[in-house]
């Protein structure tokens, strides 16, 4: 049995000072002020002095080791000891050539595969606890945020699909009712091969008005609508009274 251990750095590597500076200041207020988290670097130590963590690059393995909390690339933090595993040092380094394979740097991933969720694999592996959560909480929290946004874009996009399918099918069953009815009493006429019914010739003309009806179906009436409308009512009128003949009235 050996000791499993956690380091955990503050990722101060972006070349600015400013930046850096930043990020050590949110560290302490969301981890050491509130317990809630911050933007943590992570390795993990089994058999040796090495730590072992996972990290960008183009070409080959993501997975590399450092001399235990001395990565230069980071500020020093911590160190967690996270339990103790049964595995041999044969098996870490067996481990270790395992995941070298699986985790290769080009698919390094910010939110979704970090050098904390390489940690937590191998701790897995190991036996032994994972990282606190907060340690990685704002990598999982950013995660879930984007897959909350693609799911809800993609269930938009599937609702507007099924409306216009629906409404397709919808007209197409009251095309058919009314070209039953048409052809229904049309007499016994037999209809020409390679013509249309009257019915049929319709059909485009009538798709476009019933999508669009479709649309304004939902569409409020405004008091300007109304007042157009009547506007029309009482001119239609005037013009019926105007046009209508003279008739000579029985007493006169």
């Amino acid at each position: 049995m050996t000791e499993v251990v956690l380091h955990i750095y503050d990722v101060t590597n972006s070349g600015s000072e400013k930046t850096n500076n930043t990020i050590l200041q949110i560290n302490r207020f969301f981890k050491d002020g509130i317990g809630l988290g911050g933007i943590f670097h992570s390795a993990i130590q089994v058999y040796g002095d090495e730590e072992w963590s996972y990290g960008f690059c183009e070409q080959g393995t993501g997975v590399f080791s450092c001399p235990s909390s001395k990565n230069p690339m980071y500020t020093y933090r911590e160190k967690i000891v996270l339990g103790k595993t049964d595995c041999t040092i044969f098996m870490v380094n067996q481990i270790l050539r395992d995941l070298s394979r699986e985790w290769p740097g080009h698919s390094y991933d910010l939110l979704s595969k970090n050098c904390n969720h390489f940690c937590d694999v191998l701790c897995d592996v190991l036996g032994v606890p994972k990282l606190p959560g907060w340690v990685n909480r704002f990598a999982h929290a950013g995660d879930t945020a984007l897959e909350v946004a693609g799911n809800t874009a993609m269930r938009i996009k599937q609702a507007k699909t099924e409306i216009v399918s629906a409404s397709k099918v919808a007209y197409r069953f009251l095309s058919n009712v009314t070209s039953n009815v048409t052809n229904g009493s049309s007499n016994g006429l037999q209809q020409r091969p390679g013509t249309l019914t009257s019915s049929e010739n319709g059909n485009s003309r009538l798709q476009g008005s019933w999508f669009k009806g479709l649309l304004n179906t939902s569409k409020p009436s405004t008091s300007t609508d109304i007042d157009n409308k009547d506007e029309d009512e009482n001119q239609q009128r005037k013009q019926s009274r105007d046009s209508a003949p003279l008739h000579h009235s029985a007493f006169g």
